[in-house]
């Protein structure tokens, strides 16, 4: 479920990534105002929410790669605690070092 939701809204955040990257090509005044109006605090704590929505988009696919191709079949729950606690201390030392 957690891979799943992950993927949803990392498919979600793309169409704004490509429309900030495109703003680069408008001009160089365009890309910097753009970056200007992106250095908000919502911003920054939406990058934050990013990096642990590709972590936990990672460690779901790792997890779901394992479970495919090796016999661990029984140790799902704890697979899916692992990816978890992956996920959150990424997602958190992004947040430590953003200062």
């Amino acid at each position: 479920m957690v891979h799943r939701l992950s993927g949803v809204l990392l498919t979600l955040f793309l169409p704004l990534h490509f429309l900030t990257l495109g703003s680069a090509l408008q001009g160089e005044a365009n890309l910097e105002s753009t970056l200007r109006w992106i250095d908000q605090p919502v911003f920054k704590a939406g990058e934050v929410v990013l990096v642990v929505l590709l972590a936990a988009h990672m460690t779901g696919g790792i997890r779901l790669l394992m479970l495919e191709f090796l016999a661990w079949r029984d140790w799902q729950k704890t697979l899916l605690a692992v990816a978890a606690g992956i996920t959150l201390p990424v997602g958190l030392a992004f947040l430590l070092n953003l200062g």
